[in-house]
């Protein structure tokens, strides 16, 4: 019983010490420290965002993409706006009475004593025609900060763009700490790299009387805080590779993604048609957004990440081949006659081994070389046997990165699609198709999407000889300038390299005197390996596709070319590779036929077969 006694007088005596520290703080505010006695006198005290600079990004060289701009925010604290003349402030910023009303209606609801933004973006002459006015409207201030602007107007679907941040986004948990007004990342580096971008705002309180007018700042800035500056990032990106990739397919539609093979770096990201990343930047942001969206070549798709639903066509011959090598079903002398009756083909000689095939592109060698593959008699039922067969052959694919998000550094990748048992099982039914039902995978054709992406990394994997390393767009974040653990690892593909070989001798075949000699740069004394391919395109003429890498020992360049309506891989997707292989390995281009070609667009008007 004592001991409760003791804790009761022990209980008392903290709630009178609690009481007796706030009374001497109120008596400390109230008497002593007269500064909240002169706010209150002076009416206000005036909050001022600090916005930080966002950070930078830089190409691999050193040259600047993204930099910052001032622009300027008109603010409003609806409780200091005293006789408002609507019309004038609408005259002022030439915009409707309406919206002027509107705005003042948004910022009331957002807070009456708190300021937002009231019209954003104001260039350093908007302000000039409308600074001297202010001191009319009182409750409106001037709030600087930094916008972003793009000197060379290059790569804008993997840059990505900011704005300010939705009501959505400040409902969510993620992004605890923004303030209506503020800008964040939408797409692309600007999104993903997000935290590190940002940086931190500052802020800092100023006096001001019942007339809005400043009078110092508050308790002489113990309470400012300083805006910290974003990290800079250096990208992977050679400009001048990105450049000239985008002169080479301006006028056209598709892709080009270039990687460095031992690295994962991606050296140029194209995705065409492509727009001029300012035009995200300025007042007209919203008009300009809308009519990229809504435009009928879909600028605003982000084509080698995107668009998945294309086969790949020919290119894939060479994993078929790959995963047969692997099986041991073939060997680099396996020899097939080019029997039209199985599949339509193209004249060439016959019969051929898998040199030749590559080098051809013989689809009667791929369609029994595939039937080879997937019916190894591991079941006595040939629809059972099948079935085994395509999902033993899909577990191999998928280990070359088909069929699944890579993992690059740019949000909204697609996963593509490779055929599976389970699929045709809901078409036809189980124990209900075979071989002949499914025979279109074995040229790249059917129920096949592969992104540029994907096929641009699978160009790395055979100048690698099995493995790749994630594609990736940023080497480092900060100062210290070392390269992103996360793309550090090397990924094996379930083909050992001795069966790269015969691959890779048959793709310098293809570019030396196959169907991509005008990707042939032997006279700069450089051998590329590659492949042509056609996707078809039941709405219209198909689509030409060419993958490659160079130089053919010890790569430094992997390249995919993807050109919508470009019919053959051969007429317009080779040249375009050969140039930007040239340009990259040689800083010049020599091959001026070729860039002539390609710029003339006359691909484009070649009839279809």
């Amino acid at each position: 019983m004592k001991y409760l006694e003791n804790r009761k007088y022990i209980i008392q005596g903290i709630f009178l010490l609690v009481g007796a520290v706030f009374a001497l703080r109120l008596f400390y505010i109230q008497v002593v420290d007269s500064s909240y006695k002169q706010a209150a006198e002076t009416n206000a005290i005036k909050t001022i965002i600090q916005y930080p600079f966002r950070g930078l990004i830089y190409d691999r060289n050193g040259q600047l993409l993204v930099q910052n701009t001032p622009v300027y925010d008109l603010m409003v604290v609806p409780k200091e706006v005293k006789q408002l003349d609507t019309l004038r402030l609408s005259n002022l910023l030439e915009l409707p009475l309406d919206d002027v009303r509107e705005r003042l209606k948004k910022a009331r609801g957002f807070s009456y004593v708190q300021p937002s933004i009231f019209y954003q973006k104001l260039t350093t002459q908007d302000l000039a025609h409308i600074q001297d006015n202010l001191i009319d409207f009182p409750g409106f201030y001037i709030n600087a900060r930094t916008a972003r602007g793009y000197p060379h107007q290059s790569l804008s679907h993997a840059l990505g763009y900011i704005a300010e941040i939705s009501p959505k986004q400040l409902e969510d948990s993620t992004y605890k700490g923004y303030r209506p007004g503020d800008y964040i990342g939408k797409s692309g580096i600007e999104l993903e790299y997000e935290k590190y971008l940002m940086g931190k705002r500052g802020v800092k309180y100023k006096m001001v009387n019942v007339r809005g007018v400043e009078k110092g700042p508050f308790k002489e800035g113990a309470y400012d805080t300083l805006s910290i500056a974003g990290q800079n990032l250096v990208s992977t990106i050679d400009l001048d590779l990105q450049a000239y990739g985008e002169k080479l397919m301006n006028g056209a539609k598709g892709s080009i993604v270039a990687i460095e093979p031992a690295t994962g770096e991606i050296l140029a990201y194209i995705s065409a048609p492509f727009y001029d990343p300012n035009l995200f930047t300025g007042k007209d942001y919203g008009k300009n957004y809308m009519q990229l969206l809504q435009d009928k070549d879909k600028t605003m798709f982000n084509r080698p990440i995107m668009a998945d639903q294309n086969p790949p066509g020919s290119i894939f011959k060479l994993v078929q081949a790959l995963i047969a090598l692997e099986d041991g079903v073939i060997t680099p002398k396996t020899q097939f006659a080019c029997n039209k009756a199985l599949v339509n083909c193209h004249p060439h000689p016959s019969p051929l081994d898998l040199y030749g095939a590559v080098q051809h592109s013989c689809n009667p060698w791929f369609f029994q070389a595939y039937r080879l593959l997937l019916n190894q008699n591991k079941s006595k039922n040939t629809f059972t046997d099948t079935s085994i067969g395509l999902k033993d052959w899909r577990e191999q694919v998928l280990t070359f990165g088909f069929g699944q998000q890579l993992g690059i550094d740019i949000p909204g990748e697609k996963k593509g699609i490779i055929a599976s048992p389970e699929m045709y099982d809901r078409v036809y039914g189980k124990n209900r198709w075979k071989y002949s039902t499914i025979y279109s995978l074995s040229i790249g054709q059917g129920e096949l999407g592969v992104t540029p992406l994907q096929m641009a990394n699978f160009m790395a994997i055979v100048a690698n000889r099995g493995y790749y390393v994630t594609p990736h767009i940023i080497r480092s974040v900060g100062e210290d300038g070392k390269p992103l653990k996360e793309y550090q690892e090397r990924h094996y593909t379930s083909v050992t390299p001795q069966h790269y070989e015969p691959i890779v001798a048959g793709m310098a075949e293809v570019v030396r005197a196959g169907t991509a000699r005008r990707a042939n740069l032997a006279k700069v004394g450089i051998e590329v390996c590659g492949k042509t391919g056609t996707a078809q395109n039941p709405q219209g003429a198909d689509h030409a596709v060419f993958v490659a890498f160079a130089p053919k020992d010890n790569p430094k360049i992997a390249i995919a070319v993807y050109v919508e309506h470009g019919k053959w891989g051969g007429q317009s997707a080779a040249p375009i590779a050969g140039l930007m292989i040239e340009q990259y390995l040689t800083d010049t281009v020599t091959i001026k036929e070729q860039e002539k070609w390609v710029l003339s667009r006359e691909y484009l008007n070649i009839k279809s077969k």
